[in-house]
């Protein structure tokens, strides 16, 4: 593999990330909206998106040794010791497709935080609710006393 090679390979995983990172948005939109009978649709399509990054980055560590072999350096090297090991245009290249991954990677990590937060609300505005409807709790008598524990809920269980 060349530096074109790599360099390839490097705007593809680019483009998955900034798809991954689109999908994530959707996924808070939908979130967002109320609207998560469409949340598993969203959820899979970020799991599908994160299937194919893993396939670039395991094609794209192999592409990394073969260059940092050409240029003398260890296997597994980064992005900026390639850069440093390298002439221009491709030191600059190099460094252009690093700050990108820095950059889009800050913007995944932070909605995925974001995202965490929401489904975390949801499911606990969601157990709240199903206590509510089985819990006992004490309710009034007619004449305004404390009653004993009654069961209060918004379902009428008889039927």
């Amino acid at each position: 593999m060349s530096t074109e090679d790599l360099s390839s390979i490097l705007w593809r995983e680019r483009d998955l990330l900034e798809l991954l990172l689109f999908k994530l948005e959707v996924e808070q939109l939908v979130l967002t909206s109320g609207r998560t009978h469409w949340l598993a649709v969203a959820a899979r399509e970020v799991e599908t998106v994160l299937h194919e990054i893993r396939d670039a980055e395991l094609i794209r560590a192999i592409a990394v040794d073969t260059v940092a072999a050409e240029l003398g350096l260890e296997p597994n090297a980064s992005l900026r010791d390639i850069a440093g090991a390298s002439e221009e245009p491709w030191r600059a290249i190099w460094l252009d497709h690093r700050e990108a991954f820095t950059t889009v990677a800050t913007q995944i990590s932070e909605m995925s935080q974001s995202n965490r937060v929401l489904l975390t609300a949801g499911y606990q505005a969601a157990q709240a609710t199903l206590l509510s409807l089985t819990e006992k709790s004490p309710t009034y008598g007619a004449d305004g006393s404390m009653g004993s524990d009654r069961r209060t809920s918004i379902v009428d269980w008889s039927l």
